[in-house]
């Protein structure tokens, strides 16, 4: 179908062009008339001279023009009837119907691509909502960043997703390549804090409270490095600074933050006697995801510290969760594997006695 609308569509240019040179002007035989009827009027103006019905004035005038008329028709006649003219159309009608469509061609075989394969619009859908899903997408700005990792607007886009996929070393990682690539920035530093405390399973390592503190240098007042300060504060037993942590930022949020009743909920907590600490979902969580959360992340601190082990304050973390959790029985062996892995550090006494400590207050052993 497209290659004979192209040929129609030469065919009729090249008869636009070649119109004028098949059918000339006129005829030879039409110009021979006009010149026998110049004549004629040329005799006729004698004759009116002869019978003295024309002034010898007019009839010069009229004569004159109508030999003027005559010499053009001549001389019309003269070049359409020369035998070389007919013939010097049809050589350039030729020529023009010829050279049209080869040098069309020769241009299309030089710049065309004839054989690039059809995209019909019945493929294309599949292609497209294949390369769109979040995980196709994920992958694909994973592999640009394989080949070009120093790409920091494709690490600031895999970063927030990796957390919201829970995949933390990953965030760790990326938020890690944000700082190497674009300089300190305390958002960022506050966000790799974030990402580290996530790969703990919620506890606030030393490696994140350096990460806030540094954002707290660079930018006082940041909510979530003071957030998290604050929850540290809370893990290692120090309810009164974590309380007033707390409010000193309650203090400061606007009274829409989405973090806020996360918050309130926190230091409720820990103004009701007895109340212990326990891991936190990122601020802003729906209150009934919460649990499932608290949950995956205490699965994911023990499996981390039965793997490559922790401090004391890691330990103390999972065993205060646990008692949250109201799961005495995992508590009691979360102690268990703590005082097994500290006792084989020198210089963990201090370390033990923290622990033995916190057994007592749980009543789980002394």
């Amino acid at each position: 179908m497209l290659w004979a609308a192209l040929a129609g569509m030469t065919a009729l240019a090249a008869l636009v062009a070649l119109w004028p040179l098949v059918f000339g002007p006129r005829s030879v035989a039409t110009a021979s008339s006009e010149t026998a009827f110049y004549k004629a009027q040329l005799d006729e103006i004698e004759r009116d001279v002869a019978r003295g019905q024309l002034p010898p004035d007019e009839a010069a005038g009229a004569r004159a023009e109508t030999a003027r008329r005559l010499i053009a028709v001549s001389d019309a006649s003269a070049t359409q009837a020369s035998p070389d003219a007919p013939r010097a159309r049809w050589i350039a009608a030729v020529v023009i119907a010829l050279a049209a469509p080869i040098i069309a061609f020769g241009l299309y075989l030089l710049i065309g691509r004839p054989n690039l394969p059809d995209a019909p619009l019945a493929g294309r859908p599949a292609a497209v909502g294949s390369a769109t899903s979040p995980e196709a997408a994920l992958a694909q700005v994973e592999r640009r960043l394989a080949a070009s990792p120093d790409d920091a607007r494709g690490w600031a886009v895999v970063a927030p997703v990796y957390m919201r996929l829970e995949r933390f070393d990953a965030a760790v990682n990326a938020y890690a390549q944000l700082l190497r690539i674009n300089g300190e920035d305390a958002q960022t530093r506050a966000d790799y804090g974030e990402a580290l405390v996530g790969s703990a399973g919620g506890v606030v390592t030393a490696d994140a409270r350096v990460a806030f503190d540094q954002a707290l240098t660079e930018k006082p007042g940041l909510p979530i490095a003071r957030y998290y300060l604050g929850l540290a504060a809370e893990q290692e037993g120090d309810a009164p600074r974590a309380i007033a942590a707390y409010r000193a930022l309650l203090a400061d949020a606007a009274p829409n933050a989405p973090w806020a009743p996360v918050l309130r909920a926190r230091l409720a907590g820990l103004e009701t006697p007895g109340a212990a600490a326990a891991p936190t979902p990122a601020a802003g969580v729906a209150p009934a995801d919460q649990q499932a959360m608290i949950e995956g992340m205490v699965a994911r601190l023990a499996a981390r510290l039965a793997d490559k082990g922790g401090d004391a304050s890691e330990w103390a973390r999972l065993i205060r969760a646990y008692s949250v959790l109201h799961e005495m029985d995992k508590a009691k062996e979360a102690l268990a594997s703590a005082r097994k892995a500290l006792a084989n550090d020198a210089t963990a006494d201090q370390e033990l006695r923290e622990i033995d400590a916190l057994a007592r207050e749980l009543g789980i052993g002394g």
